[in-house]
């Protein structure tokens, strides 16, 4: 019987929590050696998830399309910020109290002082992630905008490479990654407190990705003159697929039926939807954004808002590496989750066992929110299709 990846990550868990109860401290510090090597892997391997996924897709999104293009990214890079900001300020809010005395329980878990790998072994990254971004943005824009065929089937022939490492290598391992993190914090005993702060949250972020897409909707409604709810009811059968599929891909040609239905125009749902598919991902950034804000409570680390800004910005443009990639949004929110909010081993693989437990909502929020930038694309679209004779 085949078991999805979501299905492997809740197994590792429950054996990590069973045996760190029963194994003894050579065992622990087994697991703790393969966790170490995976971990300096995982540290080599972002910078090259970023080169080889941001690039080919800057590469695409960056051709034709003009100002229409423009618009439709800028609506979809604003609405992510704001959907991570809500995020943010909601966390900042109620996680405090939610979390009580489970703050600095990570720190705990960490660095144990019991619990060493018998051995390390040491992989540098090739590049640091920032220059890896900028360098994507270069290469991307360079491609999409001067004849480099040579480029481009290069960049693509390395986004099959890495879209191929993640899939047979980074996917497969992740369940005994996280179950040898569940085992050393049940080792250490903290691991029942954590699982009750993060199930307090999860309810949270479930609320909030509601409250995402009826604000995206009102906002919409206002804009197009219509009921925001019955334009909302009409994206339903996409939230569904979508939740059903984890797959934003496979939700399109619903996405898009669905929007025609709220008299957008075939022309601007063709266009728009399937970009947004890429570009759109308000949940993701939203349930990301909530769980490394609980973790770095839990661990003690800066929680102020001009980091957390700097984050959820940078988050927005690394979001564009995600679709059509297994877990893509929290391989490519890795690289900013360590370099700027400075999260490690632990804190990257709890993110990672917490954003696919919710996988599917996150990506239901993602395409059902494309369908209300639709209608605001093409309001503005329209209007300007009127002006245009009175200019003349």
């Amino acid at each position: 019987m085949k078991i999805g990846l979501l299905g492997r990550i809740l197994i590792a868990i429950a054996l990590g929590v069973v045996l760190g109860n029963i194994f003894t401290l050579q065992w622990v510090r087994l697991f703790a050696t393969f966790n170490s090597i995976f971990g300096q892997f995982l540290g080599f391997i972002i910078p090259l998830i970023i080169v080889g996924l941001v690039t080919p897709a800057i590469a695409d999104i960056g051709k034709g399309a003009g100002k229409l293009l423009l618009i439709t990214v800028g609506i979809a890079y604003a609405d992510t910020v704001i959907a991570a900001i809500l995020s943010y300020t909601t966390g900042a809010a109620f996680f405090p109290s939610l979390i009580g005395n489970g703050a600095q329980t990570l720190s705990v878990v960490d660095k144990p002082a019991d619990i060493l790998p018998y051995f390390t072994v040491n992989i540098p990254a090739p590049i640091d992630v920032m220059s890896a971004l900028v360098l994507s943005f270069i290469m991307g824009l360079g491609i999409a905008y001067g004849e480099h065929k040579v480029l481009r089937g290069a960049t693509n022939e390395m986004k099959t490479i890495i879209v191929g490492v993640i899939e047979r290598v980074i996917i497969p391992l992740l369940p005994l990654y996280i179950f040898g993190i569940f085992l050393s914090m049940t080792f250490s005993g903290d691991v029942m407190r954590i699982m009750s702060v993060f199930a307090k949250i999860i309810v949270v972020i479930f609320a909030l990705h509601i409250f995402v897409l009826i604000y995206q909707y009102l906002i919409a409604g206002a804009i197009v003159k219509k009921n925001p709810f019955r334009l909302l009811a009409n994206m339903f059968p996409a939230y569904l697929t979508a939740l059903g599929t984890s797959s934003s891909a496979a939700t399109i040609p619903v996405s898009l039926k669905q929007t025609v239905k709220n008299d957008v125009s075939e022309d601007i749902a063709g266009f728009v939807i399937p970009l947004c598919a890429t570009v759109h991902l308000s949940g993701s950034a939203m349930k990301i954004t909530a769980c490394a804000f609980t973790i770095a409570l839990l661990e003690g680390l800066p929680t102020h808002f001009p980091l957390f800004l700097h984050f959820m910005m940078v988050l927005a443009i690394f979001m564009v590496a995600a679709p059509g990639v297994p877990g893509g949004a929290i391989m490519a929110a890795l690289a900013p989750l360590g370099s700027i909010l400075g999260f490690g081993e632990n804190e990257q693989a709890l993110m990672i066992a917490l954003y696919i437990a919710m996988d599917s909502f996150g990506t239901a929020c993602n395409v059902t929110g494309d369908g209300a930038i639709a209608l605001v694309v093409d309001k503005l679209y329209r209007k300007k299709l009127d002006a245009t004779p009175e200019a003349a």
